[in-house]
């Protein structure tokens, strides 16, 4: 599981929100301290979208699926948990999602506000709110989407991090996130080289310690259930909970529960690439990380 220094009674950490809040100025600076997060911003985009038309796909007769149709996000309700200065957001948004950006830095959330407003389409199905994941627990809202990019690796206690993500979602909700595996390869990459030789990313941005293996993140959801209220009767008929993932493969799920896929940078291109699925070694160090809460109505 996750490393256990980790697991704190809070998800925010302090000193990581005051780090990234002196930095939110350049949120849309594409060639300034996030320029790798806007070249990697299409294919998080990419993946998206491929997962919800897969599953179009597995639910629905093949002819009622437009592969292409850019709306196959229109009029879903999602919800970006750590969305900085908003640039996932403004993507699921302009792509007709109902979208709800949260982040726990006031200045990052002003910056995203900002932003929005300089394109007027934007208004209509874009809000944001300073305000920790947890505290929308308290609140009816469920989501068709969870997106959490490269918030993972930065809080204190993963553990009840996924777990808030998790009971946002509608039954048969989508949950998406990016993130690092913890490996010499990751440190070699995102801190030696992108902080202390290049300085291309500002030091202490990130925690070796901290960083999350997919083999963490698929034992947590093996053991992690959901739970749908029912009468004693229908409790004592049937069990109520069923893990996420049901069973691994070769130490993979099947793809109707889960997927890894890595995300590669080609500094020659100077861009991101989508790595195929299985392809060896490629979520050694970022990568995208997919699950879809169970329907308990559907088993």
């Amino acid at each position: 599981m996750f490393p256990t220094r980790l697991l704190r009674s809070s998800t925010v950490n302090a000193n990581e929100i005051a780090h990234f809040s002196r930095l939110s100025a350049e949120w849309w600076n594409e060639r300034g301290e996030f320029t790798f997060l806007h070249k990697m911003n299409p294919v998080r985009m990419q993946f998206i979208r491929e997962k919800l038309i897969e599953t179009a796909y597995d639910e629905q007769p093949e002819e009622a699926v437009d592969a292409k149709k850019v709306g196959i996000l229109t009029g879903l309700d999602v919800l970006d948990v750590g969305c900085g200065g908003g640039l996932l957001s403004e993507s699921l948004a302009r792509l007709g999602a109902r979208t709800t950006g949260i982040d726990a830095s006031e200045s990052n959330i002003a910056i995203a506000q900002h932003h929005a407003s300089l394109d007027p389409r934007l208004g209509s199905n874009l809000t944001y709110k300073h305000a920790p994941a947890e505290s929308l627990l308290l609140q009816s809202k469920r989501y068709d989407v969870v997106c959490s990019m490269e918030v993972l690796e930065h809080v204190d206690n993963p553990a009840m991090f996924l777990k808030t993500c998790a009971e946002l979602l509608k039954p048969s909700g989508h949950l998406f996130l990016s993130t690092i595996s913890r490996t010499p390869l990751s440190y070699f990459l995102t801190i030696f080289m992108a902080e202390k030789v290049l300085r291309q990313v500002s030091g202490g941005t990130h925690t070796y310690s901290k960083y999350i293996k997919p083999s963490e993140l698929l034992e947590f959801f093996q053991s992690y259930s959901s739970h749908m209220p029912s009468s004693a009767e229908e409790q004592r008929a049937r069990n109520d909970t069923r893990p996420w993932i049901t069973r691994l493969y070769n130490g993979e799920p099947t793809r109707r529960e889960a997927e890894i896929r890595g995300m590669i940078y080609n500094p020659l291109s100077a861009s991101w690439i989508l790595a195929p699925r299985g392809a060896w070694g490629a979520a050694e160090c970022n990568y995208l990380f997919w699950i879809r809460k169970p329907d308990l109505d559907m088993l």
